[in-house]
């Protein structure tokens, strides 16, 4: 079955190689390729270029990059690969493009960017990397930056609401065609860019805090606020995000097609969609590459989805929210 991944961090794995092994046609170290891609059905990918701290780059044994240099070079693994396989795959900067590319025969690629610290409280940033071919932010990470405070187990972070530019830069996002995505963003955040934004938002990837009580999980309140923006959330693979037990290493379909059934008993079927983080989440997963997206299928419809409620959450969904939020 065709589907939308929301987010994964293929592109950072690829610092670990020279600039010509870098190729995403078949990949030695990322869990996404177009090869894989193509052989499970996908239809889109998102590629973050995640902003990481300084620990990240020794986690990766590689030398840290400026950001903007950091930027610039992920970008350019995303567009340099592209071009060489246009055979398999397009870039996207809409939903309308993703149609465009499926009609052709072909996958879409859509670049997005994970941490906004790099915007540097300016708007023309914001406009910049629009203009470089991003369509999709994730206000924060987690620590604090221009846009406002992310996820948190203290209360006093976890309620704080965005900053006075993340307010402007909200609303600017919006007018340029740009998706809002809160994951990570702290609660005041999110209901800061849910009484701002117009068009729908995102939760790239992001699953519920009533099976797992993790802060980066969404409420049922936030869900329901999501939903009724015409929002849409991405189940994240990861077990810390996905497990009661928080410190388990194991990552299932059946416990995604759980958030699943969650999220949309509460926000909606049409609020759930799906949001991997795959190449950057670590343990047992039995979902370890793109190719095997038909075990959530079947997961999802042991959970008691029907086929058409599966279509909408693999990429009706976020199709949707394309066409709404990006241009």
């Amino acid at each position: 079955m065709q589907f939308i991944d929301m987010h994964c961090d293929s592109l950072m794995q690829l610092l670990t190689l020279n600039q010509k092994e870098a190729d995403l046609k078949d990949s030695a170290v990322t869990s996404v390729d177009f090869t894989r891609m193509k052989a499970g059905g996908q239809l889109a990918q998102f590629f973050a270029v995640f902003l990481p701290p300084q620990e990240g780059f020794r986690m990766l044994n590689i030398t840290p990059l400026p950001d903007e240099e950091y930027i610039k070079t992920l970008a350019s693994f995303l567009f340099q690969n592209v071009k060489k396989h246009q055979d398999l795959i397009c870039m996207a900067y809409n939903g309308e493009d993703v149609e465009r590319n499926l009609s052709a025969g072909k996958m879409s690629a859509v670049l997005t960017m994970e941490e906004g610290r790099a915007v540097d409280g300016k708007l023309e940033n914001l406009k910049r990397f629009y203009d470089m071919g991003f369509r999709a932010l994730s206000l924060t990470w987690n620590f604090p930056n221009c846009f406002g405070s992310p996820n948190s187990r203290e209360e006093k972070i976890m309620r704080a609401g965005l900053t006075p530019f993340g307010r402007e830069a909200v609303s600017y996002m919006q007018e340029l065609g740009m998706l809002v995505d809160v994951s990570h963003l702290s609660e005041g955040g999110f209901y800061d860019v849910a009484d701002i934004c117009k068009k729908p938002f995102a939760a790239t990837h992001s699953n519920c805090t009533a099976l797992c009580p993790h802060p980066r999980n969404l409420t049922d309140d936030q869900i329901r606020v999501l939903g009724n923006a015409g929002g849409v959330t991405g189940i994240n693979f990861a077990p810390e995000f996905l497990n009661e037990d928080m410190t388990s290493k194991t990552s299932t379909a059946a416990r995604m097609a759980m958030h699943a059934r969650h999220i949309a008993d509460v926000g909606g079927v049409e609020c759930v969609g799906i949001g991997s983080d795959l190449d950057g989440i670590f343990g047992n997963l039995e979902i370890s590459d793109c190719s095997k997206m038909q075990l959530l299928a079947d997961a999802l419809e042991k959970e008691g989805f029907t086929g058409s409620e599966i279509e909408k959450i693999f990429y009706r969904n976020v199709l949707r929210v394309m066409k709404d939020s990006m241009k």
